[in-house]
């Protein structure tokens, strides 16, 4: 790759950790796409000091192109255009016709408020983000801050905050003609990514030191493994000279592990129990995932022509009355058992109307369990109308959220084996 990018998300509420950062992990999926080696996120306070030493820290390292998220807006602490003209050497300076351009927005917002007139306050903030370093050119905000971009080694991006306006923003910045010679400079090459459910990291991580030293150019791929909602994600990259290398990688993989790679276009479990349910409906009965299926079901846009609802059961009443199940089967198994697990899913297709019901009862913690059914013990059901419920029992390790985490992703697993058959 010969496009070195680096990034800054800026934001004391990020850097707190009270706001997940949303724009480091897209501009880092959108650069990859573009070609461009991502070589470093870096997140910093609302600090002025702090942000120009992580600008002069990337360009230190020889990046091409650093993009800022972040402190732009009408307030005096919104200072990334100004730090970034002091790091490239170039003087503010106001731009009429982007002043222009944010009057006419504020100008819409206040008449929709019923304002007929704009106020000192107002008019100066907009001015004050009018004001861009001296050559760059400014991309069309989609709240009132313009994103800027700066030409020079390394070129300078500044983006809003706001992941949906950067977002909305991005695809203009990347076609300014300053920022389009710059990535012309980029790679071509591409990403797969292969998914699989019940490999151990450990045993992938064998199977990669087998391709290492049996298959030439492999040092050439750029392989990363990690596991995430108790899948094994394993991400290549590679260039069209190197495609033949990746293939015999995954020839290999699919020797060792075909029962456990689900995957190996990029779908992930959630497109392909989409894909199934197409012409079936299903409803879900939790306890212990307290809807988390119903969710992730439902995360897809179109779900609704096969998503029917869900109940979330978790009280023992819940159970007997929205459901259905005998109550003589809670007392003589316990709420956390197959026979209940299999009653809430039949239950669920009853109450319901679906053909597809999968069901969860578990001990989530920290408390409840006991030396018959420690923590972490979860129960599933999976109801196909006409067929026999079929169902589990798992012991999950970890804290109250993975073990609810990773039961919902282990039902949705069973769910794709039962309609799959």
């Amino acid at each position: 790759m010969t496009v070195r990018a680096g990034i800054v998300v800026t934001g004391t509420e990020v850097l707190s950790g009270r706001v997940a950062d949303k724009n480091g992990p897209y501009l880092a999926e959108a650069l990859l796409g573009l070609g461009v080696e991502l070589a470093h996120i870096t997140i910093c306070g609302d600090r002025p000091a702090d942000l120009l030493a992580q600008m002069r820290f990337l360009a230190d390292d020889g990046v091409d192109l650093i993009i800022t998220t972040g402190g732009l807006g009408p307030t005096a602490d919104d200072l990334t255009v100004q730090m970034v003209a002091e790091f490239t050497g170039r003087p503010l300076l106001l731009d009429a016709e982007l002043e222009v351009h944010i009057t006419a927005i504020v100008d819409r917002w206040l008449a929709a408020r019923g304002q007929t007139s704009t106020p000192d306050s107002v008019r100066a903030a907009t001015r004050k983000q009018a004001m861009v370093p001296q050559g760059a050119r400014w991309v069309p905000p989609t709240g009132t801050a313009p994103g800027v971009v700066v030409p020079g080694t390394p070129a300078v991006v500044v983006l809003p905050g706001p992941p949906r306006e950067l977002q909305a923003m991005w695809p203009a910045a990347i076609t300014t003609p300053e920022l389009s010679q710059l990535l012309s400079g980029a790679n071509d090459f591409e990403q797969a990514t292969i998914r699989a459910f019940g490999l151990a990291e450990s045993e992938l991580a064998e199977s990669l030191r087998i391709a290492e030293q049996t298959i030439p150019g492999y040092a050439d791929l750029e392989v990363t493994t990690c596991l995430r909602r108790s899948e094994v994600e394993m991400v290549t990259r590679f260039t069209p000279t190197t495609a033949d290398t990746y293939a015999a990688v995954l020839e290999l993989l699919l020797a060792r592990h075909a029962a456990q790679i689900f995957s190996t276009d990029g779908t992930t479990i959630d497109q392909q129990i989409a894909d199934l349910l197409q012409g079936r409906t299903i409803a879900t009965a939790e306890s212990c995932t307290g809807g988390m299926i119903a969710a992730r079901l439902t995360d897809l846009a179109g779900s609704s022509a096969y998503v029917l609802g869900g109940v979330v059961s978790y009280a023992d009443e819940a159970k007997t009355e929205v459901l259905g199940v005998d109550a003589t089967l809670i007392a003589e198994h316990g709420a956390v058992s197959e026979p209940v697990a299999a009653a809430m899913a039949r239950g669920a297709l009853a109450r319901l109307g679906a053909d597809t019901a999968v069901s969860t009862s578990g001990i989530a913690g920290p408390g409840g369990g006991s030396a018959e059914k420690p923590v972490g013990t979860v129960c599933f059901g999976i109801a196909l109308a006409g067929r026999p419920v079929v169902t589990h029992t798992l012991r999950l390790p970890g804290d109250r959220a993975d073990v609810r985490e990773r039961a919902t992703s282990i039902a949705l697993h069973l769910l794709r084996r039962e309609l799959q058959r």
